[in-house]
Parts: C-alpha cells; sequence; structure tokens
C-alpha cells in the first residue's frame, strides 16, 4: 500500500522523531511511504481564529499533493479532524467546483495513524517492545471529531512490557486548544496543572497521546512542576521494539517547546 505521510507542522519543527517512528512503524508493517515535500500547513490556526478564506490555497495544496495516494496518514489527531471535518466546508465556501471536487476525492482516504492501523491494515499487535508504565491521554480532538475511541488503547494493550494504567479524567480537555491556550493562559495552565496530577497519581512513568501539540502543553507543565512524568507521541511507543528502544532520558529533554 501507498501512503503520503502528512507530517503537520509541529512534528517537522519540533518533534522529528515522531516523523520517523511513523514512517519505521508504516514501513514495518508492509506500506510504501512517501514524504511528499510540496506540503504544508493544514490551514487549523487559520480556521480557528476566523480566517476562513486564508485557509483556501492550504485546503488545495493538501489536496493536490495527496492526490493519487492508497492512504494519507497522519500522525496527529487535530491536524487530521481539520483535513476531516473542516476542508470540506473551507472548499465549498470558495465557490470552486473543482477544489470541491479535489477534497471530496482525498478526504476519505486521511487517516490519523492509530486508526490506520486498526481500521485498514486490521492490526493492534505491531511488534512493539516498550517496558514502562504508560497512561494514555485522549486529545478533545481525537475523541470527540476523529472518535477515535478505543484504538490507541487497543494498541498500546498489545505491547509487549508495557503496564497500561488508566488515566483519571482522561476525558477532560488537557488545556492547551491551540490559540485556546493563547487567548485564555491563566485557564489553559489550571486545566493542564489538573491533567498532569491526574497523570501523576497513576505513577507512570510517560504519559502518551496522539498528538505533539497536547504533549507540548503537557510537557511544558510537567517540567515546571520538576515531576518526573515524560511525555511521548503514541508512534514512538508504537515503533519501538527491544533492538531499537525509546532513551527515555531524551523524551525528558524534550519536555515541552524548545525555550
Amino acid at each position: 500500500m501507498r501512503v503520503g505521510l502528512f507530517l503537520t507542522c509541529v512534528n517537522d519543527l519540533l518533534y522529528p522523531r515522531t516523523g520517523q517512528a511513523t514512517v519505521t512503524l508504516l514501513e514495518r508493517l508492509g506500506c510504501t511511504v512517501d514524504f511528499p515535500l510540496d506540503q504544508t500547513c493544514c490551514g487549523q490556526m487559520h480556521w480557528n481564529t476566523g480566517y476562513g478564506r486564508r485557509v483556501e490555497p492550504m485546503v488545495r495544496s493538501f489536496a493536490e499533493t495527496f492526490a493519487g495516494y492508497d492512504a494519507v496518514v497522519t500522525p496527529s489527531g487535530s491536524c487530521g479532524a481539520m483535513i476531516r471535518d473542516n476542508h470540506p466546508k473551507a472548499a465549498e465556501r470558495s465557490g470552486d467546483a473543482h477544489l470541491a471536487e479535489a477534497v471530496r476525492a482525498v478526504v476519505p482516504r486521511v487517516y490519523e495513524l492509530t486508526e490506520f492501523l486498526v481500521d485498514v491494515l486490521g492490526v493492534t499487535d505491531v511488534g512493539a517492545y516498550f517496558p514502562h508504565r504508560v497512561a494514555y491521554h485522549p486529545t478533545c480532538h481525537s475523541l470527540r471529531l476523529l472518535r477515535l475511541g478505543d484504538r490507541p488503547t487497543a494498541l498500546l494493550a498489545e505491547v509487549r512490557g508495557i503496564d497500561l494504567v488508566e488515566l483519571p479524567g482522561a476525558d477532560e480537555c488537557c488545556g492547551f486548544g491551540g490559540t485556546f491556550a493563547v487567548k485564555n493562559p491563566d485557564v489553559s495552565a489550571a486545566m493542564g496543572a489538573d491533567k498532569i496530577r491526574n497523570a501523576e497519581s497513576t505513577e507512570a512513568d510517560v504519559l502518551c497521546a496522539a498528538d505533539n501539540s497536547c504533549l507540548m502543553h503537557l510537557g511544558g507543565m510537567a517540567g515546571r512542576r520538576g515531576s518526573p512524568l515524560r511525555t511521548l507521541h503514541i508512534a514512538e511507543i508504537l515503533a519501538a521494539t527491544e533492538a531499537d528502544p525509546v532513551d527515555l532520558a531524551s523524551a525528558t529533554a524534550r519536555k515541552g517547546a524548545p525555550r
């Protein structure tokens, strides 16, 4: 299967190891993975702040760049939801029938990573090994818009050596919300602190999620609290093996965005 990897801005700029892990994982499962260099931002920030017309060139670029792939896979529930939920709306509002048709053609082939593994490849055991205590945070977009349900935890449960624990208040927002964190910093920080306290109560070594944007927020919160909790994208856990384990000391150093 020929897969186009939509890495997203956050991963490309701040968390390239997530992209590397995604490629490693998909190739291990028999996919041919391309990384189209013409890919750009999905336009989520613009859309969320009311600049709908500014999104149109990004929607057009995405539809053209990823046309022809058997599947388009992204390690981001947030950006995946933007494409699936809002690209069709933006295309229709543009009044460009050709653009609307191009978007309708590509959107059904866009999958968040864990969704692709479970629903398309039909696997939950991906051959991973991760001997650590892990709590999973279902981010808002993956939970409420993509409705990933138990797909991520089904994959994590099959990882050899893992101690997967339930996160109290898992369905509560972490407080990031993209521009929400900028517009409402005090509320955002309070919500993030609640999420970190809940994660710490599980005595997990690692808090993982399907969105590095939320993990950036939570990693920053954990670092400022002096918490030993690491944050790690689920792709990096699923790509890990005994021969190629994750360096948790490095994961600790990557908490939050560089300052």
